[in-house]
């Protein structure tokens, strides 16, 4: 996976925006003490390069009745059906995070059920019949932490210049 160096600049704006999504480019420019324009060519190479991914608006999941979380290990009957069953998941909108991992699983995902009679039709209905070998199920009681990598820990390293400019 390849890294981009970021200078002072890009750390201030992915700060900003990363607190406010909606944040106007001219309060960042204002903040930034640089022009409105620089902040928009600035964001657009962050977005163009993968930096920023985009922005959204975060759904609480048990706000709208999703009130089992829960994390499940998927043990693959063949390894090569890696892209297979990816496509599979993919259909599957319950299925919000899917990692392929070292260790005891293949693959580990992250879902969310109304309860756990639905969860249990999502494994046995949904994810099960993807030529799985086997699932393993934690079920999140709460989450205590949910956050981005912390935005004032952005990192620039030490004599280097942004390769975005």
């Amino acid at each position: 996976m390849g890294h981009h160096s970021l200078d002072h600049l890009d750390k201030k704006i992915l700060q900003m925006v990363a607190e406010d999504a909606r944040i106007p480019f001219l309060e960042v420019a204002r903040e930034c003490n640089v022009s409105g324009a620089a902040i928009h060519q600035r964001i657009q190479k962050l977005i163009n390069l993968g930096v920023i991914k985009g922005s959204q608006f975060i759904i609480d999941p048990e706000k709208i009745g999703y009130e089992t979380c829960a994390f499940i290990g998927l043990n693959l009957k063949d390894p090569s059906d890696f892209r297979t069953v990816v496509e599979g998941l993919k259909k599957i909108p319950e299925v919000v995070e899917c990692h392929f991992t070292s260790g005891e699983f293949d693959m580990f995902i992250k879902i969310y059920a109304f309860n756990n009679k639905h969860m249990m039709d999502i494994i046995h209905n949904k994810i099960q019949p993807l030529n799985l070998r086997g699932t393993h199920s934690l079920i999140s009681y709460h989450a205590e932490i949910n956050r981005q990598l912390p935005k004032e820990d952005i990192q620039i390293p030490q004599g280097k210049k942004s390769t975005i400019e």
